[in-house]
């Protein structure tokens, strides 16, 4: 009898929760003119489906309801969907965030849709295919985020678009085809708030409009990758809330003014590849959170600020391809303790490598090709534990073996290069750094145009993890070492324009894959018959035997090297025909046989005589288009082929493969190449076309 009441109030606690879930459930049941809306915007798709199968919309994945059943989120981001944005849609009046970003939809937006969704707080539409122009009715009083980013969007965008729009915090309409002015005066024409202004990547042009001022809150402008021209804006100095200001690859000039220091938030000052001349802003040091700072390629002049080593939170400061000048060595580099990149590549800074630079533990990358620095690089430089990236070529710095001897204890470091710096000195060859296991982690060292003397050293053997070597332009003798071809990772090797004589050869390079096979043995006194081996070599693209002495017939086999680009064989000795087969090379794009022996008709075919008479000049006996002498009989052509066959004369001096002259100007400051495209056949071919090679010089 003392249960009963005490079930009866429990009875009654699971009744009363049970009609509260009923009336919670009408409650958010979504309208069935809502749920007919997204039904047939979800027709209009293709795959993959979207799966919305129940009857009460608020539960479809990517669907928020409010209390009385009106969708107000439709959030279908990473879909992988395709198709046009359904003017259905447009029935969701109550919406209030759109996101189908990062998907395949295309078409262009209409004037009608937006002029429905008035309550749109929230649009993301970006990474997508849509087209067309911008309709007057895209930004209502509710908006406050527009992304509109990476797509193919065209048209002007006038202010006059922004007239509505009180609440704009964030419009982003970077990585389309925008082409006209920069809207102009958003702040003053429509909202105060304006957090974020992104025109990057479009085809502006045009001054930059003043009415950036106006914009009490704006944090991050950018409008980089564009056309545009004229004096950098004034006004941008009164947006005192700024934080970031990227508008690189532009035609902006003038001066950055010493009003700059008004913008005492501002983080990263992004204005590389433009016109700004005169000097830094001397209080520059002011803006102590600055931490991103690329000013390279513009026409700025002057000594480097001393405020500048103020700026404390720096991380990254690049300043190359100026007209900067004035003795680094008497800055005070030991409080950017934070600094990572330091980039002050071709200016006519003088001076030695400051030894306050060596109190930035954090940096990882150093850029000084192209000044006038002198003296010897110290034993301090080790402290710099992170350092992978050192650039200091073309210099005046001297003691080249003993900055290597110092060089080899850095662990982190994998590229080093020195091309145009210690000119005239020895090849370091040193027996103690033989003995050394040094250089562990270096993939990259260029030590090319410096005139050295001596041999390659064999210190170099022991660099496993070798996969870039560049010696062109030097002095040095004697014989290309065996032990090259046991370095596991070497793919590109650059001997070129030396005093290397001899037989030995060692497996050539594989490739990287941003990098075009290439053999380049140009200009040199190699003798004897084109190797037929060669022709496996099936990833190769340029070849480059020009101005040697090899003699014998074009091989037959190169017709093989199906991706072949560039074909030379010009200034040699080679006799007989051009053989029929190379007609199958339909990616030709430059071939040169002139100055040779050769003699008969010259292939017909589009590829081969599509090129001019200079790539076949020198070859008295060659006949047939483009030549103006008409071919007549060819009889002996074949025997003096065969005969040529025989050719015993083989390599007298191998340089090596082409990467290109100045290898620290080909590979970007900071991006220090990518991923290897390992091919095990092309290595094991390199291996057997070598092994033949060498069996036959022994023979």
């Amino acid at each position: 009898m003392l249960l009963q009441p005490y079930n009866l109030m429990a009875h009654s606690f699971l009744l009363f929760l049970l009609f509260s879930y009923i009336i919670s459930t009408n409650i958010h049941a979504c309208k069935q003119t809502e749920r007919s809306s997204l039904i047939s915007f979800a027709s209009t798709l293709s795959s993959p489906p979207l799966n919305w199968i129940s009857i009460d919309c608020c539960c479809w994945k990517g669907i928020t309801c409010n209390q009385d059943g009106w969708v107000t989120h439709l959030l279908l981001p990473f879909k992988g969907i395709k198709g046009g944005i359904s003017p259905s849609l447009g029935n969701l009046t109550h919406l209030t965030h759109l996101n189908l970003s990062h998907n395949s939809l295309y078409g262009s937006l209409e004037t009608q849709f937006f002029l429905s969704l008035n309550r749109l707080e929230f649009l993301d539409l970006s990474y997508n295919l849509l087209s067309g122009e911008l309709p007057f009715s895209l930004l209502s009083s509710n908006i406050r985020t527009v992304d509109l980013s990476s797509n193919h969007f065209h048209g002007s965008i006038p202010s006059s678009i922004f007239q509505r729009a009180s609440n704009l915090t964030s419009f982003n309409v970077s990585n389309n085809t925008f082409t006209g002015y920069v809207p102009s005066s958003i702040c003053l024409h429509s909202s105060p708030f304006v957090r974020l202004l992104d025109f990057s990547s479009n085809e502006f042009s045009g001054n930059l409009a003043l009415g950036l001022g106006e914009c009490s809150k704006l944090e991050v402008f950018r409008a980089g990758h564009n056309n545009l021209s004229g004096l950098f804006p004034e006004d941008i100095y009164n947006a005192t809330t700024l934080e970031e200001i990227a508008i690189p690859l532009n035609s902006l000039r003038g001066a950055i003014s010493e009003k700059i220091v008004n913008l005492t938030n501002l983080a990263i000052l992004d204005l590389y590849i433009n016109e700004l001349s005169s000097e830094l802003p001397f209080n520059l040091g002011k803006l102590s959170k600055l931490k991103f700072v690329n000013l390279d390629f513009n026409n700025l002049e002057g000594a480097l600020p001393p405020s500048l080593m103020n700026c404390t939170n720096l991380i990254e400061l690049h300043l190359g391809f100026n007209n900067l000048e004035g003795d680094i060595s008497m800055l005070d580099f030991y409080r950017l303790s934070q600094l990572t990149k330091l980039d002050l590549r071709v200016n006519s800074f003088t001076g030695t490598l400051p030894t306050s630079l060596y109190s930035c533990r954090s940096l990882k990358a150093i850029g000084l090709t192209r000044n006038h620095l002198e003296g010897q690089i110290q034993a301090e430089i080790l402290s710099l534990k992170s350092l992978s990236f050192l650039s200091l070529g073309y210099n005046r710095f001297t003691n080249l073996t003993g900055a290597m001897k110092i060089l080899m204890s850095s662990e982190s470091l994998h590229t080093l290069l020195l091309t145009g710096s210690f000119v005239g000195e020895g090849m370091p060859s040193d027996d103690d750094m033989v003995d050394f296991d040094g250089f562990q982690n270096l993939w990259m060292l260029s030590l090319a145009y410096c005139d050295l003397t001596g041999q390659i050293p064999v210190w170099l053997s022991k660099l496993k993890n070798l996969e870039l070597l560049s010696l062109n332009f030097n002095q040095i003798t004697g014989r290309i070492p065996s032990w090259l071809g046991t370095l596991p990772r070497l793919f590109y090797i650059n001997l070129s324009y030396n005093r290397i004589s001899g037989r030995r050869q060692t497996y050539p390079p594989r490739r990287l894959s941003y990098f075009p096979g290439l053999i380049d043995l140009s200009h040199n006194n190699i003798y004897g018959d084109i190797p037929t081996e060669i022709s496996q070599l099936q990833l190769l693209r340029e070849l480059y035997l020009n101005s040697n002495n090899f003699a014998g017939v074009i091989p037959d086999q190169i017709s093989n090297l199906k991706d072949l680009e560039v074909l030379n064989l010009s200034m040699n000795h080679l006799s007989g025909k051009i053989p029929s087969s190379l007609v199958s090379l339909n990616f030709l794009k430059r071939f040169d046989v002139s100055c040779n022996n050769l003699q008969g008709p010259i292939p017909t075919s589009t590829q081969i005589q599509s090129f001019n008479t200079s790539s076949f000049e020198g070859n008295p006996k060659l006949c047939g288009a483009p030549l103006p002498n008409k071919c007549g009989p060819n009889k002996g052509i074949d025997e003096d082929n065969e005969n040529n066959k025989d050719s015993d004369n083989w390599l007298h001096q191998l340089p090596w493969f082409y990467i290109f002259a100045a290898l620290g100007f080909i590979v970007g400051f900071w991006g220090v190449c990518g991923s290897l495209v390992i091919n095990k056949t092309w290595r094991y071919t390199y291996f057997q076309f070598i092994d033949t090679m060498n069996r036959r010089l022994r023979g």
